[in-house]
């Protein structure tokens, strides 16, 4: 692992973030080692009686490994190389494509270290679920429902792992109806390649249950979902074309410009074809 500090991004801190979180480190989980981080790490350190610097080297490493091991439960769900190229055989596409659309969306992990599916939960897209089954979002708006529920995009209430487990468990448990359930965990992206919960219908799974519980069980079923999703959305083109620009709006939507998601993509690209 790489030697990290204040300042530090990439997904060696995403990783770190993920293991502090799960120690019940109240911490944003990103790409970027920023000062939440940075004070976790120094009461880590100071706990482990190691020498308290905020300097994630190897011995800050091995102890934060030993405090979570929960990672070596789940090595079954992860995806192979071979799943990779039989995927992209069967698709006619490169194998650093699919690699790079695997690292934008997940950095490349499906799962969180305590063997949950990563998600990111909505709470605009929440907002426009519950309308499409005709329940008006606004009767469920007040202080404790506003970081789950809000009628347009925002990154403010992002928290990153398994904190968003505890947005969509909110959000879900607002009413006893179910459909607020269903609009709930529709309003989540999930897996290696986060895609939206409510897609589930166009991709052929009965209910948001049956999206949802494969999703927990490999991050093969995550590739198979997004075979699912390019063919429907007539994506494989563009991305055996290396077209990012239409591959990502598409993808991720017309904003996707805004986050840069087509220069990502070409990014990542490069650097799996070079590894090839």
């Amino acid at each position: 692992m790489k030697t990290l500090r204040y300042k530090s991004r990439g997904q060696d801190v995403y990783f770190l973030e993920e293991i502090l979180s799960s120690l019940n480190y109240q911490i944003v989980v990103s790409n970027y080692f920023g000062k939440d981080t940075h004070n976790a790490v120094l009461d880590f350190q100071q706990t482990h009686e190691l020498v308290v610097d905020g300097i994630v080297g190897p011995k800050t490493w091995s102890k934060l490994i030993a405090a979570q091991n929960n990672l070596l439960l789940h090595l079954d769900k992860l995806l192979s190389e071979k799943d990779i190229i039989n995927f992209a055989d069967h698709y006619q596409l490169e194998v650093a494509a699919v690699k790079a659309v695997n690292e934008v969306e997940s950095n490349g992990k499906g799962f969180l270290l305590d063997g949950r599916p990563r998600i990111l939960f909505e709470g605009h897209i929440f907002w426009q679920q519950l309308i499409n089954r005709n329940i008006d979002p606004a009767d469920f708006l007040n202080s404790f429902t506003q970081n789950v529920l809000y009628p347009t995009w925002t990154r403010k209430h992002y928290l990153g792992g398994s904190k968003e487990y505890s947005r969509l468990e909110k959000a879900a448990g607002m009413s006893d109806l179910s459909q607020v359930h269903e609009a709930a965990y529709a309003s989540a992206s999930w897996g290696s390649f986060q895609i939206m919960g409510f897609h589930y219908e166009s991709l052929n799974y009965v209910s948001i249950d049956e999206f949802v519980s494969t999703m927990y069980i490999s991050e093969a079923k995550h590739l198979d979902a997004f075979g699912r999703f390019l063919e429907f959305n007539n994506l494989i083109h563009p991305l055996r074309d290396k077209n990012w620009k239409v591959f990502a709006r598409g993808y991720n939507g017309s904003s996707y410009a805004k986050n840069n998601y087509d220069t990502k993509l070409r990014k990542a690209y490069l650097k799996f074809s070079r590894m090839i």
